[in-house]
């Protein structure tokens, strides 16, 4: 019997052809492709991934092949070693971003941590709507960090921001040239943010040269992150309208038990 192929699989049809009749065989399902990325990199059996119901899942009926399969680009994932402080000390400041929505589409907020030389040094905020969606915090949260970069960038600092929102990056430093040739219309109907979009791809566009967005796995214990994170539901729970600065002392332990998105 030959054996099943390791990879990533985005249909339930495709990942049961890999492991139907092969004893032993596991997968396991996950909310979105990202985190079953995450997951499949981190793993020490280095499994298959399938999609049941539109859910990656991951499987170990073979491992043979999994390493050619896990390639990532910069916007696709990022390893916990590229989080560390010692990596963080790379740029001057180093940004994360997150956006909540609680239910979605309903009460949203957005939430950046700060780096600066591999150090936590502020928390911020805010933009809370209660009529938002997912997607429009995201933006938002993106959205500040990149003014926050260009204030840092003008002061001749090195800047990274990172993102666990592939629909932000690509909307801001990706799909947003496509639309803008074409008069900032798309295919298929109304441009979702428009506004939004408009103000932060400006922005990032006169920085691209010096600015990187990448994306990071969401909720796979990376600080930076579940920071960012945690300020985005803060910003629901506080009903805070503007984007403002978490209060100084900072307890990692008491942010980090706060509500999670």
């Amino acid at each position: 019997m030959a054996r099943p192929y390791t990879g990533i699989y985005t249909t339930w049809d495709e990942a049961k052809r890999q492991v139907d009749k092969f004893p032993g065989a596991k997968y396991k399902s996950f909310p979105s492709e990202s985190e079953a990325k995450a997951a499949f990199a981190q793993s020490a059996n280095k499994a298959i991934f399938s999609a049941k119901n539109s859910s990656p899942s991951m499987s170990s009926a073979n491992i043979s092949s999994a390493k050619s399969a896990t390639t990532k680009t910069k916007t696709q994932s990022s390893s916990t070693a590229e989080h560390q402080p010692a990596a963080l000390s790379e740029f001057d400041i180093v940004l994360y971003t997150d956006g909540g929505c609680d239910p979605n589409p309903g009460k949203a907020g957005s939430g950046v941590a700060v780096y600066r030389k591999g150090k936590l040094t502020d928390l911020w905020y805010g933009l809370f709507n209660p009529n938002g969606t997912n997607n429009t915090a995201e933006l938002n949260a993106l959205h500040e960090a990149i003014k926050m970069a260009a204030s840092a960038l003008a002061d001749n600092l090195t800047v990274r921001i990172y993102s666990d929102s592939q629909y932000s990056i690509n909307c801001i430093s990706n799909w947003a040239y496509g639309w803008k040739a074409k008069g900032w219309t798309r295919k298929g109907g109304e441009i979702a943010n428009l506004a939004l979009i408009k103000q932060a791809h400006a922005l990032y566009d006169a920085l691209k040269d010096r600015l990187e967005l990448v994306h990071v796995a969401a909720h796979i214990g990376i600080e930076g992150n579940e920071l960012a994170d945690r300020m985005s539901i803060y910003a629901v729970d506080q009903q805070q309208k503007d984007f403002v600065q978490y209060p100084e002392p900072i307890n990692l332990t008491a942010i980090m038990a706060m509500r999670a998105g």
